[in-house]
């Protein structure tokens, strides 16, 4: 093969590559109902416990547990946390994961936010805001992360873990918020994920 062939050749594979990747995390849609009826469930920790992974200090804060369809995922690979936390998923439970709700709602994500917008308001927005939340996700193991890479739009998934505090030695740090009555620049949620499930 001359240096050209190989050229297109490559290019023929990362194409085939993106086409199927694309596929794989194609959107579910499912039929109008409830599919998340549930809150997410935190308990708080009196005596937090400490994880190390590399060279970040992960402080437990409270224990999660949470059942909720994905809204949408983002992938991240270069910015400060992509290393501990590759991928985001927005998550909402009640008329949060309702087709017929967010069949009028507009999401998307992106620099690790997560934003919604309507013409119209389905459901009040501080039920759109209470009902939904970016989390960002560091797989426990191998096995978490694979899952994780499985999941795509509209299904709903079953997240257990704790809710974490980020540094390191530099200064840099990334907290969770420990509610899901907040909006804005420090609202998401950090989560050590020790286990993940697709429930439907």
């Amino acid at each position: 093969m001359t240096g050209r062939q190989l050229a297109l050749a490559a290019v023929g594979v990362l194409v085939l590559w993106g086409a199927v990747h694309s596929w794989s995390r194609r959107p579910l849609h499912a039929a109008p109902g409830v599919l998340a009826a549930d809150v997410p469930e935190q308990v708080d920790l009196d005596t937090p416990a400490q994880l190390q992974r590399d060279d970040v200090t992960l402080v437990t804060r409270a224990h999660f547990d949470a059942t909720a369809r994905v809204l949408s995922r983002e992938d991240y690979r270069f910015d400060a946390g992509a290393s501990l936390a590759p991928t985001d998923l927005a998550l909402g439970w009640g008329r949060m994961s309702d087709s017929q709700v967010l069949d009028r709602i507009e999401i998307s994500q992106s620099g690790r936010f997560y934003y919604w917008r309507v013409k119209d308001y389905p459901i009040p927005r501080r039920e759109i805001e209470e009902s939904s939340a970016n989390m960002h996700l560091i797989p426990a193991d191998a096995g978490v992360r694979a899952m994780l890479d499985r999941v795509r739009p509209g299904e709903v998934v079953r997240i257990e873990g704790f809710l974490v505090d980020a540094s390191r030695p530099d200064g840099w740090h990334w907290n969770s918020s420990l509610t899901r009555e907040d909006t804005g620049n420090g609202a998401c949620e950090l989560v050590y994920v020790e286990s993940l499930t697709i429930e439907r």
